[in-house]
């Protein structure tokens, strides 16, 4: 690990004056899960670390009359165990529940999750962000069987790793970034980007910015998450799918369906979403529209499973919300 200068502030103007202007001067630390990795591999060799997490106006979960705000240093085992959070957002509760080590959940965060970069071996093995060598995308003839199967037409191939981010997208959330010149919001469904060379990010969040909270509006929906690992314990998704509905009765008023894990950014899976509109909430149209959901596939040589898992995915989901 290179040597950094180390900050701990306690009031979010002192940590957002010492910020840089470009990625690689300052790192964000919370709950560490994925810096400090990314630190002992040289991925990232930050000059200055701020930690966060003393900062009060960036943690705490709290209902208004406009919808729940949740704070981007709550732990994801704070998230999962908040009784309010389990009776009007039970999607996010089982995204944070699949995360089956009490270990990372008691230490890392929401805005970690929305922040971690992508889990793709070729990155974390030092051949970049996109992948490549002497020019070329090492991912399509390469082992791709855990890359994206939705597009995935270049030239980023990773998926994204977030767990919670499905399930803002379907929710309509919003997500709050601070600089020192203000706050700034970003609607969930565009704060996940695909990057176009390895001097973006993932997300739309700038070098001189923290993710302060997020919010989320109260409605009148039914909502789950239902994720497909290959084993439960540390292990990501090989693919999920979030679902938030409103419903008259058991007639589907309208419809948002995010999948997570099969595309560089969660997918908002529209043509399940227009599917749904109008027709009651049963095992055939929940299978129908899981066909839907990933007719764009096209999956690469060794991940053609993934469709499979994700229809699973979203079909499982919208019982769930049936149920629920």
């Amino acid at each position: 690990m290179e040597k950094f200068a180390y900050a701990s502030p306690t009031a979010d103007k002192d940590a957002l004056a010492l910020l840089g202007s470009a990625w690689g001067d300052t790192a964000i630390l919370a709950g560490g899960t994925d810096l400090v990795t990314a630190m002992k591999e040289f991925l990232v060799t930050p000059k200055t670390v701020v930690n966060i997490k003393g900062i009060k106006s960036y943690g705490g979960i709290a209902i208004g009359k406009n919808g729940m705000r949740i704070g981007s240093t709550v732990t994801m085992d704070e998230l999962a165990e908040n009784a309010a959070v389990r009776k009007a957002f039970p999607s996010l509760t089982e995204a944070a529940l699949g995360i089956t080590s009490p270990q990372i959940r008691n230490m890392g965060t929401v805005g970690g999750d929305l922040l971690q970069r992508p889990r793709c071996w070729y990155y974390r093995n030092g051949f970049g962000l996109l992948a490549t060598q002497n020019g070329k995308a090492l991912v399509p003839d390469g082992e791709n069987k855990y890359h994206a199967i939705i597009n995935n037409n270049g030239p980023a191939y990773f998926v994204s790793a977030s767990s919670l981010g499905p399930a803002l997208i379907a929710l309509g959330a919003t997500i709050r970034l601070q600089s020192a010149s203000g706050m700034r919001d970003v609607p969930a469904e565009k704060f996940f980007v695909t990057p176009l060379n390895e001097q973006q990010r993932e997300t739309a969040i700038q070098p001189n910015e923290i993710l302060a909270e997020i919010l989320i509006p109260t409605a009148p929906t039914a909502n789950a998450t239902y994720e497909v690992r290959q084993k439960e314990a540390l292990d990501w998704p090989l693919a999920s799918a979030s679902v938030a509905l409103k419903m008259s009765g058991n007639q589907i008023t309208t419809a948002r369906v995010v999948l997570g894990h099969v595309a560089p950014t969660p997918f908002a899976a529209t043509a399940a979403d227009k599917y749904l509109a109008g027709k009651p909430l049963n095992e055939q149209t929940a299978e129908e529209a899981a066909k839907q959901a990933v007719m764009s596939a096209t999956p690469l040589s060794q991940n053609a499973y993934k469709v499979q898992l994700a229809r699973v995915a979203v079909k499982r989901a919208l019982l769930a919300a049936r149920q629920g």
